[in-house]
């Protein structure tokens, strides 16, 4: 029943990168891994061989540990809608909604259900990695607390501490991190590790020993700048925020940033493609009129966030660039906000309404109650994918008559305009098909490279293991988790 925990010192320490890593560096070393994260808050979401979603960074996580996700590795998770209103989804299912005014003691019932999950996954294998969420350090929360501490005492789970030195005041995080939480929950904690470290780790020695000094912590290493983690997809939308655009030398694919995106992840293997520069536009600033393809993606509230599409002045960019006659691709949501109308009328999203889409297909969207989450395959532009669908409503309308693929069963998928300049998609997922990545660039004038994303994945992960079992005393850890 062998089970180690990794919680931060704050959001964003690198948690679900370091987690993923010592899954592969466990399964190298012959051990059955099960990665498990009791609550995730994210919009984006993996469909699971159970007919669930989780969170991204559990489906990558999964990977690393070489086994099909499962719903079970992530039974919580918390999908934004609102500033204030998440959806509930518990086992991967929609359970309802999670506001302000109820979500301490929704949160904490569904400490059975975070445990049922646990219990089924160490019965499956040797060891389970567990991420917390956000930090423990976070007292104001601990109440009905299922994410961090709340889960490893119920679960009777030791917990690492993991801090990032990169954002600067480490040592003042880790202890002002024992300080503040309770004894009990101090004491589930039997080290840590300093995370993001540029340069040369001895000038960090006696910072690490004072950390140590000031806890009553071992420390376990100090782990570098992991530069592969560039090539691994991402969960949080915050590392949107920090890209930085080129000089627009490569073919230029620009995508918005809405306030609500959602599986942004379906844009990385395009970014590992020599020559490309795919540009997150966030707001405040208008989409480059030297972009070769716009990308709508997909949203958690496609109506709000169509809105935030006008008021930032990008539905004003996105006609002159049509008017260009360069194309422009629609993903889920952003599938739906190319059509002539979106209808919300049972409240899906939120107050009952609608709204007049772009008007670039000839389509029309209404949302129900109905949630498709299923893997698919298909083919589009001549060229075999797999992928997945995640959403709610159907869409319809003449350009569906001009699907953008046909999914196995001879299925349609998505519309086309007249000129097949403007395209819309369900499908999550498609750019990491090689073949269709290439036929798809090969129509902006752009030579694709062969590489298989997944491959680099996997090579990704590989050499962080590798990293981790230079820096980090893994069999102390295994150790812990085996006591």
């Amino acid at each position: 029943m062998a089970a180690i925990m990794l919680q931060g010192t704050g959001s964003d320490v690198g948690k679900s990168l370091l987690v993923a890593g010592l899954c592969r560096a466990l399964v190298r070393r012959g051990y059955s891994v099960r990665p498990f994260k009791p609550q995730n808050m994210s919009n984006n979401a993996a469909v699971t061989a159970d007919g669930g979603e989780i969170g991204r960074a559990q489906a990558l996580q999964a990977m690393a540990a070489g086994i099909e996700p499962h719903t079970d590795m992530n039974p919580v998770l918390l999908k934004p809608q609102a500033d204030r209103t998440s959806q509930l989804v518990v086992h991967g299912q929609v359970r309802g909604k999670l506001g302000s005014e109820n979500f301490r003691s929704a949160r904490g019932e569904l400490l059975e259900a975070v445990l049922t999950s646990y219990r089924r996954l160490q019965a499956q294998c040797d060891i389970v990695v567990v991420e917390g969420a956000g930090s423990p350090a976070e007292v104001n929360l601990r109440a009905g607390d299922i994410a961090n501490m709340g889960f490893a005492r119920a679960a009777n789970v030791p917990v690492i501490l993991v801090g990032d030195i990169d954002r600067g005041g480490v040592i003042a995080a880790v202890a002002g991190t024992r300080a503040v939480i309770d004894p009990a929950d101090a004491a589930m904690i039997r080290g840590f590790l300093i995370n993001k470290f540029r340069g040369d780790p001895a000038l960090f020695e006696d910072g690490y020993r004072h950390i140590e000094q000031l806890t009553g912590w071992k420390g376990f290493g100090v782990i570098p700048w992991l530069r592969q983690a560039s090539r691994l997809p991402s969960e949080d939308a915050v590392v949107l925020e920090r890209r930085q655009g080129g000089g627009h030398e490569k073919l230029l694919i620009a995508c918005p940033i809405l306030p609500r995106i959602a599986n942004f992840d379906d844009l990385d293997p395009l970014k590992l493609e020599p020559g490309v520069e795919v540009m997150m536009v966030p707001p405040g600033q208008p989409i480059p009129a030297e972009a070769a393809l716009i990308i709508l993606p997909g949203s958690k509230a496609t109506i709000a966030d169509l809105q935030a599409v006008r008021d930032q002045g990008w539905d004003i960019d996105i006609l002159a660039h049509r008017r260009r006659g360069r194309p422009i691709l629609g993903i889920c949501g952003g599938y739906q906000m190319l059509g002539r109308r979106i209808d919300d009328p049972d409240g899906i999203e939120g107050p009952p309404g609608g709204i007049e889409g772009l008007g670039l297909l000839d389509v029309k969207t209404r949302l129900t109650q109905v949630k498709t989450l299923e893997r698919t395959d298909g083919t589009a532009m001549g060229q075999a994918f797999s992928g997945y669908e995640m959403h709610v409503g159907r869409t319809d309308g003449a350009d569906c008559a001009r699907p953008f693929a046909m999914l196995e069963g001879g299925r349609p998928d998505g519309a086309s305009s007249g000129d097949g300049t403007v395209m819309g998609t369900y499908v999550h997922g498609l750019f990491a098909s090689t073949a269709l990545r290439a036929a798809f660039l090969s129509r902006l004038g752009h030579e694709a490279t062969s590489e298989d994303y997944q491959a680099s994945v996997h090579e990704a992960l590989d050499q962080i293991a590798m990293q981790l079992e230079e820096h980090v005393d893994v069999q102390a850890l295994i150790r812990i988790a085996t006591a």
